[in-house]
């Protein structure tokens, strides 16, 4: 077996066969000059400028274009020095043979370097139908593979071939978390301190290791294979110097074409082992997106009834209580389908969280302000830290949290009672407490108050168990806590915990 190889020996290989090129011009040179002596005797030295050209255009189609110069410029000066006359000097008596002399050298190194960029081209020409023909097999074959194992052989026998390096693969698992191990070589695993390089390259989808911006002196050059939509793992090779300018582009485009046959792969492996639990979710979400979304129209025809018959108040007593009922009956229905709706959006995992700065005050207020029905019959305290910086939260979500837990309050607080609301920021955490003087809960249900459906046994408020449920996932869509306890002198205490950091905002416009 011949060995490979690098391209340290390729370059001094090049650097030799360029000095060998030179040496063959000058030995052509002088072996051309030898034959022309007896043909200028006997033809004239205008015939030996004809057979010098020849010999210069014939070395320009095998040699580059510095041998090519040497070549004019040897066979321009011993044409001069050998045969015009007079002989053996560089003085040339006619006028006509000092532009013949010019003509020579202009023609001999025009004639040469066309004729070596030509070659030049030609071999351009032959390496990009060459990176065409391998893009073209390894997209067919690409496309012809059944599963992720199929597309790790193809990938693996292609960059050998083409590239000459050995590759290796290793994916993420499903749950956005590179693995250490290879799906074809299982006991084929990367130290510790190299898997560390390939999951930073995985997760900041960047080339990091050997010969790259990032962790180069690692053994490894490792690059990340990132879809369309998802990121698939980590390539690594072994490469003994980096790729050239061209041959880099090449590898760039080899490295997106198997990032997307890999994500097509592996999103369809995704599809099949979803396929049982999207066919036992599906009645469920069907049946409650319908009821969600009928319960919409007549509830907003009971709403505008009843703003209507408001705005026009009628003299009759009886007349204006009916109306009254119809408002807040139409209210709680509103809320019971913002509840299942919101639900909705929490199991679909179609909830986005859009964060921006916001004034906490402006948060509370608008909270207060539609509740401003329910909070009428109870002592409101509220409680702000001063001088409480901006927070980048999603308004609508926390207005909804809030909204569930003062509301939840009303609910279970007795009449003419307190319930306070403290908000406060310190270490890049919002905290944000709602007490009542309500019956607390049992025990037993603490660990189950923000379980969907999940009610108090015994309890009198009606509602279907979803309100805490849902301040439990926005709360988790913000990426924080929230928690329930029992306060000492009676009541319920719900604290929430959102991280986000301190703004210098002091004004929003």
């Amino acid at each position: 077996m011949i060995a490979k190889r690098s391209k340290r020996q390729l370059k001094l290989i090049e650097s030799n066969t360029k000095l060998i090129q030179y040496a063959i011009v000058v030995i052509l040179v002088g072996i051309t000059t030898l034959v022309c002596i007896p043909i200028s005797n006997a033809q004239g030295y205008h015939v030996v400028s004809f057979v010098m050209l020849f010999v210069v255009s014939v070395m320009a189609t095998f040699l580059g274009i510095g041998p090519i110069l040497l070549a004019s410029t040897l066979s321009s000066l011993i044409w001069n020095f050998f045969f015009i006359p007079p002989h053996y000097t560089f003085h040339i008596d006619k006028t006509e043979d000092i532009l013949l002399f010019f003509m020579f050298f202009f023609i001999a190194l025009l004639n040469g370097v066309f004729t070596s960029r030509l070659r030049r081209q030609e071999r351009l020409t032959r390496e990009k139908e060459t990176r065409t023909n391998s893009l073209f097999q390894l997209t067919k074959e690409l496309s012809k593979s059944v599963g992720i194992d199929e597309v790790q052989k193809v990938t693996e026998y292609n960059l050998e071939k083409y590239f000459d390096v050995k590759s290796f693969l290793i994916l993420q698992d499903g749950s956005n978390v590179l693995e250490n191990k290879n799906r074809l070589v299982s006991e084929k695993k990367l130290g510790s301190k190299e898997f560390k390089v390939a999951v930073w390259a995985y997760e900041n989808s960047k080339v990091a290791g050997a010969y790259s911006d990032s962790f180069s002196t690692c053994y490894y050059t490792y690059y990340p294979l990132v879809g369309t939509r998802i990121k698939l793992g980590v390539l690594y090779v072994k490469m003994e110097e980096p790729f050239s300018d061209d041959k880099q582009v090449l590898w760039n485009t080899f490295v997106t074409l198997i990032s997307n046959a890999l994500e097509r792969e592996f999103l369809g492996e995704l599809a099949k082992k979803g396929e049982i639990l999207e066919e036992s979710d599906k009645l469920y979400k069907t049946l409650f997106n319908s009821i969600s979304h009928e319960l919409r129209i007549p509830v907003a025809t009971i709403m505008g009834a009843s703003d209507t018959l408001m705005s026009h108040p009628s003299n009759s007593k009886i007349h204006n209580e009916l109306n009254n009922e119809i408002s807040i009956a139409s209210l709680r229905l509103n809320r019971l389908i913002e509840n299942l709706l919101n639900i909705s959006r929490l199991e679909s995992g179609r909830l986005s969280v859009r964060l921006d700065w916001y004034d906490i005050n402006d948060l509370i207020n608008k909270v207060v302000s539609d509740l401003k029905e329910e909070l009428r019959l109870f002592k409101l305290n509220i409680g702000i830290q001063k001088n409480i910086p901006f927070v980048r939260v999603d308004f609508g979500l926390m207005e909804q949290i809030l909204y569930n837990l003062l509301l939840n309050a009303c609910q279970h607080a007795p009449l003419n009672s307190t319930i306070r609301l403290n908000a406060m920021h310190n270490d890049s955490l919002l905290t944000i407490e709602v007490l009542d003087r309500g019956s607390g809960f049992p025990d037993s249900a603490l660990n189950n108050l923000f379980d969907k459906f999940y009610r108090v046994t015994g309890s009198k408020t009606g509602g279907l168990g979803l309100g805490l449920s849902i301040v439990k996932g926005f709360v988790d869509a913000h990426k924080g806590k929230v928690f329930a306890e029992n306060r000492k002198n009676g009541g319920a205490k719900f604290i929430i915990q959102i991280p986000t950091p301190e703004s210098e905002i002091t004004e929003i416009n």
